[in-house]
């Protein structure tokens, strides 16, 4: 049994109804396998001919929750949302890699957050949690390195030396930030009450199955996580 994430009981008082898939990936020792790379773009067409018919029922409701902690969504939408804005602008997404590409595709597919990180980088568990502020980001800005604090009273994804991810699932930091099948990866599909829970493990179903083909032999752990 995994014993994280931590989920701090303050988030039930934001999204009493949040309940999440966990998994852990041990890709030490395994082979080098190859995804279907075609997988982006069929869910990109799937978006584009209407996605699940639940999919802007559960992109609002996360909408709704950023909102309970202050957030702004059409300004800073989530991570799901962002995604699914791209690809009704632009028809597609463009290929980053095969491992983002996958959790990406399901992300589409699933109208559902899904990050994807380098676990060897935490330093602790990670833990969703409310910020006080002080709390440090590392990011990107103009091509620089730079640190961020998160706002106080923001939903955070946190390690015990900082934040991994700000506004929920909005921005990746770059410590941790996941680029290839290496290591030990952890990887957190996220849901509200307006997803189905069948529709949840059908989305870790699929995410499972790919990174099974991208690194054949590798130890997989999952566990649901439920708020409170």
């Amino acid at each position: 049994m995994l014993d994280f994430p931590v989920i701090d009981k303050e988030i039930a008082g934001i999204a009493p109804d949040f309940r999440a898939i966990s998994i852990l990936v041990d890709a030490n020792g395994a082979k080098k396998g190859m995804i279907d790379p075609h997988i982006l773009q069929r869910a990109c067409d799937y978006v584009s001919s209407g996605g699940p018919e639940w999919g802007d029922a559960h992109l609002a409701s996360w909408g709704e929750a950023y909102s309970r902690f202050g957030a702004k969504p059409n300004r800073t939408p989530s991570s799901a949302q962002a995604l699914k804005k791209r690809v009704e602008k632009d028809g597609r997404l463009p290929s980053i890699n095969p491992l983002v590409d996958l959790y990406n595709a399901v992300s589409l597919r699933f109208a559902v957050p899904v990050g994807g990180e380098n676990f060897d980088a935490y330093v602790g568990k990670p833990r969703l949690s409310i910020a006080d502020g002080t709390e440090a980001f590392d990011t990107v800005m103009n091509g620089e390195a730079i640190v961020e604090n998160p706002a106080k009273g923001e939903v955070i994804w946190r390690d015990d030396i900082g934040v991994t991810c700000r506004r929920w699932n909005w921005r990746q930091g770059t410590r941790t930030r996941l680029e290839t099948v290496r290591g030990r990866m952890w990887f957190i599909l996220e849901s509200l009450a307006t997803m189905p829970e069948e529709a949840l493990e059908e989305a870790g179903d699929m995410l499972v199955s790919g990174l099974r083909e991208l690194a054949p032999g590798c130890d997989v752990y999952r566990q649901k996580i439920v708020v409170g």
